[in-house]
């Protein structure tokens, strides 16, 4: 089959799961499977396509299955207990009630440093959810600052595998990309809160539902501020080490640099933050845990199914070799820092994953960078900045993050894509306008 007709197909079918979930409201996951199985016998009748369907279904479990579960356990642990309002309460009366979605966004930027967006926002997701339903805020709203904030840095900076093995194809000095990666992810995230603000204005969006926690309603007896941060500032802080020394620690490490690595993963540290969490609850006999644990899975049940089913339209889309196919075209025209930014665009775009997309990117380019005098020191690190702005948009039902914060925000999927999918794109494009100036000054 030829490259456009691919390529036409390769769009039709994002058309449809698009259509499938927000016009027509059909499952997610039916949506998904039926259209990935579509996609993969029209372009790829001689290959097991089950197989590269489980693969990619698979794959995405395992990456961030255990994740969203513990993430879940801790979110229900915070609602449960009153520490997400007491939470709440606490930053409002710094920053004041109308400033709720700001506050949460800048906690987002800073928490999105070190660690992953996915995992960020399934920490701060019971978080945001007080946030709505104390101030009446609609939970789009809150929801896509949260998602925009995380995301900007995320793609960004080089505390993220995608960034970080990218730089290391480029050979491109860590530190400087650091620097101007947090730098270029401010005028981003600020140009899509803007814009969540806007495409939520007076659509009529809901805030999110008040806690039904079983607690007297005097505050006094909610869990103090201390105790009730401990379950996500601390996986915050493990996993934020563990980065920092991955990437600057020694060749030997010391017991200590050891003890951060191990307990900076991801799971362990979200599992610790379960282990803090458990210490809000007042009745800790063992039917009162499991009701909790058995809440926390059922929620993270459906969700779990629908993002992987993502993973799988995923691996579809880039089996097809669709996303490459463009990007080697593309990279033809000759037109300097748009190519490594274009590629990236379109393999986003195609096959969901942020980290794929600029790694993907960085191996089609490296060759390139001579003939498009992007060989210096300086032409590398605006490349990559590029290539990342690329990597932004768009966020749309391939994506797991996009599945993340519907199911995570309780909203659906056609809202998320008026509002967070729109974001990545004004994002992406505000990023690359940026560096694109810069660079007029600094190559």
């Amino acid at each position: 089959m030829s490259t456009i007709a691919i390529s036409i197909l390769v769009i039709l079918s994002i058309a449809f799961v698009i259509l499938l979930t927000s016009i027509w409201k059909l499952n997610a996951f039916i949506a998904l499977f039926l259209v990935s199985l579509f996609l993969a016998f029209a372009v790829m009748p001689e290959k097991n396509v089950i197989t590269i369907m489980k693969e990619g279904f698979g794959n995405t479990m395992a990456s961030i299955g255990f994740l969203i579960i513990l993430g879940a356990i801790i979110a229900i642990l915070l609602d449960k207990t009153g520490a997400a309002i007491t939470i709440a309460n606490y930053i409002l009366s710094k920053t004041g009630e109308g400033n709720a979605a700001a506050a949460l966004g800048i906690t987002g930027f800073i928490a999105g440093l070190p660690i992953f967006c996915d995992s960020g926002f399934i920490i701060l997701s019971g978080l945001s959810k007080s946030f709505s339903a104390k101030t009446k805020t609609a939970m789009p709203l809150i929801a896509g600052v949260l998602g925009c904030s995380l995301y900007s840095v995320h793609c960004l900076t080089p505390t993220h595998p995608g960034a970080l093995a990218a730089a290391g194809i480029l050979e491109v000095n860590i530190g400087n990309l650091v620097i101007l990666g947090t730098v270029f992810a401010i005028p981003g995230f600020l140009a899509s809160y803007l814009w969540v603000k806007f495409i939520t204005k007076g659509k009529g969006y809901q805030p999110a539902e008040e806690s039904k926690i079983s607690l007297p309603e005097d505050e006094k007896t909610y869990p103090s501020i201390v105790l009730s941060l401990l379950p996500i500032v601390v996986p915050l802080f493990l996993i934020t080490m563990g980065s920092l020394i991955s990437i600057m620690g020694s060749g030997t490490a010391s017991i200590l640099e050891k003890v951060f690595i191990f307990t900076g993963q991801p799971v362990i540290a979200l599992l610790i933050g379960v282990a803090l969490a458990m210490l809000l609850l007042y009745d800790k006999k063992i039917k009162t845990i499991n009701a909790v644990f058995e809440t926390a899975i059922e929620k993270a049940g459906p969700i779990l199914i629908i993002i992987a089913a993502g993973g799988m339209f995923g691996m579809i889309i880039k089996e097809t070799g669709f996303g490459t196919a463009a990007g080697m075209a593309l990279s033809k025209t000759g037109l300097g820092l748009v190519i490594p930014f274009g590629i990236a665009v379109i393999l986003k775009t195609a096959q969901g994953s942020s980290t794929v997309a600029i790694i993907t990117t960085a191996s089609i380019i490296v060759s390139m960078l001579p003939s498009f005098g992007l060989d210096s020191e300086s032409g590398k690190l605006f490349t990559m900045l590029a290539m990342g702005a690329g990597s932004m948009m768009v966020s749309h039902a391939n994506d797991a993050y996009f599945w993340v914060i519907t199911k995570f925000s309780d909203i659906h999927a056609d809202i998320t894509l008026r509002v967070f999918s729109t974001a990545t794109a004004i994002m992406g494009i505000t990023v690359f306008v940026c560096v694109w100036i810069a660079s007029l000054f600094f190559l």
